[in-house]
């Protein structure tokens, strides 16, 4: 007999729709349960994960938050979270035949997925749901939500053959998340796309707030940072995950708690710098071990790769640089190895296993421009042991292309030390 778990992956063959009608008909038929709850909406291209992470760090601090986000790593269930805990399997099997019984839709399985999360969100009585959009903003699933806050991280080019080819575009369809009255954050740096939000704003008579302009972080010499906000500060925050983008996730994530306290929600300074210290978003820049290190970063686009070749620049040190990268057909590939490829001294092209999945054969000549020592594994695991084979203590393995590879990179190094 199939269970829930099996069912709901067999959605997954269903195409990705971009339209409200029908997730929002189910929703209206169980009385709309994402409307049981305050809710942030976190947008963009890159960050948008760490972002929602963050807010729904701190604000555990004060209140019963979920958090639901996605792709996920190993387990499905990683997606939906109260309070930092992942749902049970029992709830999770519940929840998907609730939604089973109830669709008169096909829902896809992103669909399927969303109104899992916000029924369970309601019936564990949460004060505030936080939200990571899924693809775009104006026809994703989770934009059937009315936001206390939305928040636009940045944009680059990312799933062109749905959003666009031209970063406008793709910023309309991102901005679509911004609520009439309502209130945006946003770390966008472009000049065009920050005029087009600043539109947006105006028409729709919703607030806005710009990391480097209303709201800034500043540094200190020990990687600690301040916070200056729209009226409040912070000082001495210090947060775990790497990388010099991760300040800027940070502004605009207090930015959302500083919002926050003005609707009601508010959490005092002990309660930021502890969510802040505490957060923990996995696949990137995490190390799961050291000695060799292996580094595993889900840099999926030009955008996630420019910031990684940042890091391993500025906060990594290593004798060789080995790269084990796979990545999926509709990505700007080429420009994401033209970032990487130069910092390194050994590259293993592998494929993850998904449909999606650019084949390491096809992605060799394009990468030996960049990196003449490449070579094919051919699935994740085997890649894993080929670059521990080669490396030494003092060298560090990356791995990075795709959330999916982490994933499978994550679930067969934990086979290989259990």
């Amino acid at each position: 007999m199939q269970s829930p778990v099996e069912y709901l992956d067999g959605l997954k063959r269903l195409d990705i729709r971009f339209s409200l009608d029908p997730v929002s008909r189910f929703l209206e038929r169980l009385n709309n349960p994402q409307d049981a709850y305050g809710t942030v909406l976190v947008g963009g291209t890159n960050g948008k994960g760490s972002i929602a992470a963050m807010v729904a760090s701190v604000m555990s601090c004060g209140f019963r938050v979920g958090l639901y986000t996605s792709p996920h790593l190993v387990d499905v269930r990683e997606r939906i979270r109260v309070d930092g805990h992942v749902i049970s399997r029992e709830e999770m099997d519940t929840w998907i035949e609730v939604v089973r019984a109830y669709s008169k839709e096909n829902l896809t399985y992103f669909e399927f997925l969303t109104a899992v999360a916000f029924l369970y969100f309601q019936s564990r009585k949460v004060d505030l749901a936080v939200l990571e959009v899924g693809m775009g903003g104006r026809l994703d699933a989770t934009n059937v939500a009315s936001p206390l806050v939305s928040v636009v991280s940045n944009i680059s080019i990312d799933h062109s053959e749905y959003l666009g080819r031209r970063l406008e575009e793709i910023a309309g369809e991102k901005g679509g998340i911004i609520k009439d009255g309502g209130v945006l954050i946003t770390a966008v740096k472009q000049r065009r796309v920050r005029e087009l939000l600043e539109e947006i704003c105006r028409t729709r008579g919703a607030t806005l707030y710009r990391v480097g302009r209303e709201i800034r972080t500043y540094t200190h010499p020990d990687g600690s940072f301040s916070y200056r906000g729209i009226g409040t500060r912070y000082d001495n925050l210090v947060c775990p995950l790497r990388g010099r983008h991760q300040k800027v996730n940070a502004a605009a994530a207090l930015g959302v708690i500083e919002c926050l306290a003005m609707k009601g929600f508010g959490v005092d300074h002990d309660a930021v710098t502890k969510g802040i210290r505490d957060v923990k978003w996995e696949g990137r820049l995490e190390v799961i071990r050291y000695s060799p290190m292996v580094l595993l970063d889900g840099a999926h686009n030009a955008g996630g790769a420019a910031a990684l070749s940042r890091a391993l620049k500025e906060e990594f040190s290593f004798k060789k640089l080995i790269f084990i990268f796979g990545v999926l057909k509709d990505k700007d590939y080429e420009t994401m190895l033209k970032k990487l490829l130069p910092l390194g001294d050994r590259l293993i092209l592998t494929s993850p296993d998904v449909e999606r999945a650019m084949p390491p054969e096809a992605l060799l000549p394009v990468a030996c421009k960049y990196l003449r020592r490449a070579e094919i594994a051919d699935n994740s695991h085997d890649a894993l042991k080929r670059a521990l084979s080669i490396a030494d203590q003092n060298d560090l393995i990356c791995v990075t292309g795709s959330l999916y590879l982490v994933g499978e990179i994550k679930r067969a190094f934990s086979a290989a030390i259990s």
